[in-house]
């Protein structure tokens, strides 16, 4: 008879066997992606399914389904293989554990945080730095991402980023803003006169427009418009005529200076989105993820005490 810490101790083999084929939802499938037979395969998951006593997937002629057992666990395991993957790829070489690999957004990356990484470079010369861009969720473990960096709702409990935790880093001021000729063309004399003009749109703040006219009680639906996924795309399009967007005004700071870009109307509000330093719960007491997001706050700190108005 299995004693009860050894029903409690699956081996990893039958753990990685029954997560694949719950991932991949066939026998045949998790065969191919672990480089075993389809016997192999099934020998392990009915091993695993006496060991703990539970049916684990329901088999029909037209495949497997997972059960409501198999779901909970299903989830539980995928998550204890990705720390078990991560703490032997940290123990295998010692050079990743001196790496950060960081997703960043891809206007807030280059406009704000590239020019102050030398500062952090200086700090921590020991970590090894690496950039991807990603724009909205992921997942951590497949992309190969320590931390990102992620804008989300406002509020008490912020972006439900699965198995992640959200640190708060700032809000951010938006404006209205087009070109000079274009603020030319159609001149503004009240915030209703932007509901007749083409206002442009960020893909990942479909509310942004709302929420701006709701801040002066102006209750109507804007109409839509061009929408994007970059804040650099925008900021182009506006440079371009192409009508008013809402932009977060730290970000378009070089522009504004030069004359390109002007304020459509001077009515500024916090976005009902903010940043966030996202880490894989998996990730979250990594060295160079700590280190990180502690220099992170308190760039984000120094910057918020600099700018007038925030």
């Amino acid at each position: 008879m299995i004693g009860l810490s050894r029903k409690l101790l699956p081996s990893t083999s039958a753990l990685a066997a029954f997560d694949s084929v719950a991932r991949l939802g066939s026998f045949s499938a998790a065969a191919d992606e672990l480089s075993l037979t389809q016997g192999a395969i099934s020998r392990q998951v009915s091993g695993l399914e006496e060991q703990l006593g539970v049916f684990l997937f329901d088999r029909t002629s037209r495949g497997v389904k997972l059960t409501a057992a198999g779901e909970d666990y299903a989830r539980t395991v995928a998550h204890a293989l990705a720390l078990i993957r991560s703490a032997s790829l940290q123990v295998m070489t010692k050079r990743h554990s001196d790496q950060l690999t960081l997703a960043i957004l891809p206007t807030f990356g280059t406009r704000w945080l590239m020019p102050r990484i030398p500062a952090f470079v200086a700090r921590h010369p020991e970590i090894t730095l690496n950039f991807v861009t990603r724009i909205g969720m992921f997942d951590f473990d497949r992309d190969g991402v320590d931390m990102a960096i992620h804008i989300g709702p406002m509020g008490e409990k912020g972006p439900q980023w699965p198995g992640a935790e959200c640190t708060f880093l700032m809000e951010e001021m938006v404006a209205p803003v087009c070109s000079p000729a274009f603020l030319a063309a159609h001149p503004i004399g009240e915030p209703r006169d932007l509901l007749r003009l083409p206002l442009l749109h960020m893909a990942s703040r479909p509310g942004a427009w709302s929420h701006w006219f709701e801040s002066l009680g102006i209750g109507e639906t804007p109409a839509q418009g061009m929408r994007f996924e970059q804040f650099g795309s925008v900021a182009q399009a506006c440079i371009a005529g192409l009508g008013v967007a809402l932009m977060p005004l730290f970000l378009i700071d070089s522009e504004m200076a030069e004359g390109q870009i002007v304020e459509a109307y001077p009515h500024h509000v916090r976005s009902p989105s903010a940043y966030y330093a996202v880490a894989p719960l998996s990730k979250v007491q990594f060295r160079p993820v700590a280190a990180f997001r502690s220099w992170l706050i308190e760039e984000v700190g120094r910057f918020q005490q600099d700018v007038v108005g925030w």
